[in-house]
């Protein structure tokens, strides 16, 4: 299962941790994790060690292929993988790191590909235990390693040491925009009354991430409550409809447009408006639509 719906190759090392760890469990029993020859000899043969990459694989990608697409091999993959990434980042030495992150730790081999990837496991696989495990992890985002990790190494202009010395810089409702996790931000929105104003220490609002990382569901929820302004700015003056344009997302770019009060020909701090962006993608499509 691991090795059919991963997002990214698995050394031997992660994937020894993943299988170590137990749902439910508050730590990890060192005794759980397989060595590699165990796994090896319990694959009857259809998995390999990629030794010059360290890397464990199928023996062929047509079996990877097979595997993937055949539905009926495991029930709801990506849900039990997001539910094994959250156990995992919930323990509490996990959560006692230091979440200035500044290289991989060899204490947490795993926690990269976690950090990473749990967000996408959980839009493809949502559960309510997951969704309870989202919850307690999102509790502490501004302050646990994961929200570090995916910040500081994902090509946002974030100064993630300096926004650990504002807490609450970056609430649950920005990471479960940041992450696109639609069904987390909707029960967020239903627990309490937010201010979709709220900004982190980038001055992004949740709508502003959810349309950075082309997170239409998200950006259309947050539309449809009393306080979501389609007009906030970044820091270099691009707004939610810039954002849309650029990554392409139709829906949520229609939505933007029909609010009353958009400005949606504004430029931002680089000049660059809406249809720039769309064009400057070859966006034929959004071009028409603005």
């Amino acid at each position: 299962m691991w090795l059919s719906h991963s997002k990214r190759c698995l050394d031997a090392n992660w994937l020894g941790h993943a299988l170590g760890v137990q749902c439910g469990s508050t730590g990890l029993d060192a005794q759980n994790i397989p060595a590699i020859e165990t796994l090896l000899g319990c694959s009857l043969g259809l998995v390999t060690l990629e030794v010059s990459a360290d890397t464990v694989r199928h023996v062929h990608n047509s079996l990877q292929e097979h595997l993937f697409n055949n539905t009926d091999l495991f029930y709801n993959p990506d849900s039990a993988i997001a539910q094994i990434c959250l156990t995992y980042l919930n323990f509490q030495y996990i959560k006692d790191l230091s979440p200035i992150h500044d290289g991989t730790s060899q204490t947490a081999p795993l926690l990269e590909y976690i950090s990473y990837y749990w967000g996408s496991h959980s839009r493809e696989g949502i559960a309510a235990s997951v969704n309870t495990l989202a919850l307690r992890l999102l509790d502490g985002s501004n302050t646990n390693i994961s929200s570090g990790i995916v910040l500081s190494h994902s090509g946002d202009n974030w100064d993630h040491r300096a926004r650990w010395s504002n807490p609450g810089v970056f609430k649950r409702l920005h990471g479960s925009a940041y992450l696109g996790i639609a069904e987390r931000a909707v029960g967020l929105l239903d627990m309490m009354k937010w201010d979709l104003g709220t900004t982190d220490l980038e001055g992004n609002t949740a709508m502003l991430w959810a349309a950075t990382k082309g997170h239409d569901t998200i950006v259309n929820t947050l539309l449809e409550q009393e306080s979501g302004t389609p007009n906030t700015t970044d820091q270099v003056g691009r707004k939610p409809l810039s954002w849309t344009a650029r990554n392409r997302c139709e829906g949520a770019l229609k939505d933007l447009l029909e609010k009353e009060g958009l400005t949606p020909h504004t430029p931002d701090k680089g000049g660059s408006r809406p249809h720039s962006w769309a064009a400057g993608n070859g966006y034929g499509g959004i071009v028409e639509i603005l």
